[in-house]
């Protein structure tokens, strides 16, 4: 069932998010949508993961069903996970994302690093 919810948050964060320089990434096990290289939000099995940046994370987590991001045991500062009923209507899942996209759009555009290849044995 985690796996439907996740893949449903997709398509409606996909519907929120205008296509202008957004790319959608695979990170952290989960789909993150990226703008101008930097991570926005991140639809996982979890719910929502929205960068919110330092200076709004209070304000985010008073809000119903937030909590500070902690994949690795330790607080990731800037980054909210929300669950699936944090972001059950549009208005809500729109409201993080608005709140995202205020601190994301102040970050200098990250350029994706070139790909190594491997060497080839001749």
């Amino acid at each position: 069932m985690p796996e439907l919810m996740e893949e449903v948050l997709i398509e409606r964060i996909g519907d929120l998010i205008p296509e202008q320089n957004v790319e959608r990434k695979r990170m952290f096990g989960a789909t993150c949508f990226m703008v101008n290289g930097n991570m926005l939000v991140c639809a996982s099995k979890n719910g929502l993961m929205a960068r919110v940046g330092k200076d709004q994370e209070a304000d985010a987590l008073a809000k119903p069903y937030a909590s500070l991001c902690r994949p690795t045991g330790q607080p990731m500062p800037g980054f909210i996970e929300i669950a699936f009923e944090g972001v059950q209507s549009d208005e809500d899942l729109k409201g993080w994302i608005d709140m995202a996209r205020t601190y994301v759009c102040t970050l200098p555009v990250k350029v994706a690093k070139a790909k190594k290849s491997k060497a080839t044995a001749s």
